[in-house]
């Protein structure tokens, strides 16, 4: 399985049908929020990796431009002196890296789409690792209270009604639990709202950048 399936995999789960089918839900929470930390350290590996490539490929691209470009300053020479045959040869060169150039332009492209899927993968696994973690958080809290309630009700059954008291005081601890347990939701989906906004200006920004990229590379060259 790719990495982006793996991922593309984490992102569908859904806490609450495993949960419900798991004979440890704490254990499978923990493992669930650990595999998807193991996976946005593989996606960052590898958006840096993409993201050098595509770097590489475009400095290939300029050299070859660059070489073209030199080529066809010898083949003016060439003409000037009325060396023909040299000024084909310097021609013939700088085709040849302008094809290459082309070349390395196409990879470059393919590249940066592959960088930019990538990217956007990462963002996708950050913000649902953010609210897988504090999904876990009321899920255990929620599962320790059904496991609490439950040993209270039978402690109950057992002694009899002079445990009232004992059993409100549970009941209070219970709230308190779910109380902080809804507190964390909370801040964790305001952290979650801002990734949300740093991860909107942030693709606006590249956005922006590569409109104005593409102004220039469209604009007519004196």
């Amino acid at each position: 399985m790719s990495l982006l399936d793996r991922v593309s995999t984490l992102l569908r789960a859904n806490l609450n049908d495993l949960v419900e089918k798991a004979e440890d839900p704490e254990k499978l929470l923990k493992q669930i929020v650990l595999d998807m930390e193991n996976q946005l350290l593989q996606v960052k590996t590898q958006v840096a990796i993409a993201i050098a490539d595509q770097h590489l490929l475009e400095k290939k691209r300029q050299e070859h431009e660059l070489e073209a470009a030199e080529w066809r300053r010898k083949a003016e020479l060439a003409v000037q002196k009325n060396m023909d045959d040299l000024a084909r040869s310097a021609l013939e060169r700088a085709l040849s890296h302008e094809r290459l150039a082309a070349g390395f332009a196409t990879q470059a492209e393919d590249q940066k789409h592959e960088a930019d899927n990538l990217r956007q993968a990462l963002r996708k696994l950050e913000q649902k690792l953010s609210e897988t973690r504090a999904h876990a958080e009321m899920l255990v809290a929620e599962h320790r209270r059904a496991r609490v309630v439950g040993r209270a009700t039978k402690a109950r059954v057992s002694a009899g009604p002079d445990q009232d008291h004992a059993m409100n005081r549970m009941k209070s601890k219970v709230h308190q639990t779910a109380a902080e347990s809804a507190a964390t939701s909370e801040v964790m989906a305001t952290e979650t709202l801002e990734d949300k906004f740093k991860a909107l200006e942030s693709a606006d920004k590249v956005e922006i950048e590569l409109q104005e990229l593409k102004n220039r590379q469209m604009a007519p060259r004196s």
